[in-house]
């Protein structure tokens, strides 16, 4: 099993204290989002698996520069190779989820970037290191049954069939980010909690294949069997590169506890691990090679909620939950796990204010943002209408937050503000009057 080394917070441990908490759990793999240097010298002999990745921005000038390309792998991947043993190159993340012209234009240089560096590390007798790039279950246009799924049609051709041609003709994988989380807090109402924690005693039979599923990660990663299988490739092999449950979340998000992120992975473990390998129904008996979503929580990822809250270990470094990357322990000899609380949809009023500890200069800022979006989001706060007193950054701010996010929330915007503001289940406008008596009475006593 692998983990995802993530950096994006402010408060986490050194890459240092974070490869030796990584060689503690006992972690089989480790993938990172860049090729940060320090870490891959740290991670020089250990026998831990190593993929890095080449940024998105970095795919254009890779795909149209053999130079660029060629040092690129000299920088990245020889000056630690073969004491790190860095066994994938991942070339972007998630490219086929960004839309606008610019990022369709990345579209159609990913394999000939995969190219380059293929052939770079070829140039440079380095054989044994595999060259792939990480996609969403976004690229899929159909997913369910998992017999009829297919690739959006904006990609299949132009980019999944280069794609995929190139992944069979290097043996490589076809990497996925899959999380059962979503599908199921989205449509919770159809699909089971226990069918996604892999804890149903229930089973589907797709009506295509007769194919037999007892959990939604088979579903989903058959789904993309069938799709490449459309397109001429029924055989290139599958690497789960994120998978996972948010332990945490914002009060209106659904399922998101640490009950929930503990189950799915102590059982996510247990199968991948088992001896000999499950597979799926589509191809029983198959080694997927995985990695979970993520070894921290990140408190400076954007978003709602849940975002920042994938992590197996606090920041501290403490386990959010207990967990063993080898499989030996039964998910039955674990201690017992907190109470659910939100396994089923948050009815009440949620407001968005101010976060504690704000900073004042970014409040500032972040209130003239959320001003400045329409729908007179902030028209009660013009002197004279019935919010402007008291005059007070953190008070507007509370009140543009909460009007922001209740006008917008609809079309995907989210209680954060860089971590400037948070939900709350209490209305703040009782503390605004409190404020309001105060600013009002109390020079009566002075």
């Amino acid at each position: 099993m692998g983990i995802n080394y993530g950096r994006l917070g402010n408060n986490l441990p050194s890459p240092y204290q974070s490869v030796e908490l990584i060689k503690t759990m006992k972690a089989g793999r480790v993938k990172l989002y860049d090729a940060n240097p320090e870490i891959l010298r740290l991670l020089s002999g250990t026998k831990i698996q190593v993929s890095i990745m080449i940024s998105n921005n970095e795919i254009i000038s890779l795909a149209t520069n053999k130079t660029l390309a060629d040092q690129w792998v000299l920088n990245n991947v020889r000056c630690h190779y073969p004491q790190t043993m860095i066994r994938f190159i991942l070339v972007g993340n998630e490219v086929m989820s960004y839309f606008s012209d610019y990022d369709r234009t990345i579209w159609y240089h990913l394999v000939p970037a995969m190219r380059r560096i293929k052939n770079s590390l070829k140039a440079q007798n380095i054989r044994n290191i595999k060259v792939g790039t990480p996609l969403a279950m976004d690229a899929l246009q159909t997913t369910f049954p998992p017999s009829n799924g297919m690739f959006r049609s904006d990609i299949s051709y132009m980019v999944m069939t280069p794609l995929l041609r190139f992944l069979n003709q290097t043996k490589s994988f076809f990497f996925i980010d899959v999380y059962p989380y979503f599908p199921w807090s989205t449509d919770f109402e159809n699909i089971s909690l226990d069918f996604a924690l892999f804890t149903s005693n229930t089973s589907y039979t797709d009506p295509g294949s007769g194919l037999i599923y007892h959990n939604l990660l088979d579903q989903m990663l058959d789904s993309i069997t069938f799709a490449m299988a459309k397109l001429g490739y029924p055989n290139i092999r599958i690497a789960i590169s994120e998978t996972g449950w948010p332990n945490a979340g914002d009060i209106d998000q659904i399922g998101a506890n640490i009950y929930n992120a503990a189950t799915y992975n102590r059982n996510l473990i247990q199968k991948m691990t088992s001896k000999p390998a499950l597979g799926t129904p589509a191809r029983p008996g198959v080694v997927i090679p995985t990695f979970i979503f993520s070894l921290y929580d990140e408190n400076q990822k954007v978003g709602p909620g849940t975002e920042r809250h994938w992590g197996i270990l606090h920041p501290s470094g403490e386990p959010n939950y207990e967990i063993d990357l080898t499989g030996k322990r039964l998910v039955q000899d674990y201690p017992p796990l907190p109470v659910v609380e939100n396994n089923k949809p948050y009815r009440g009023k949620v407001w968005c204010v101010v976060a504690g500890g704000a900073n004042m200069m970014e409040l500032d800022t972040a209130l003239a943002y959320a001003c400045s979006q329409g729908n007179e989001t902030c028209a009660a706060l013009v002197p004279g209408k019935e919010c402007y007193e008291p005059l007070s950054v953190f008070w507007h701010a509370s009140y543009a937050f909460s009007s922001y996010w209740a006008q917008f929330r609809r079309h995907g915007a989210t209680c954060y503000f860089n971590g400037l503001a948070a939900q709350t289940t209490s209305n703040p406008s009782k503390f605004y009057l409190w404020v309001l008596l105060i600013d009002i009475f109390l020079p009566l006593f002075l």
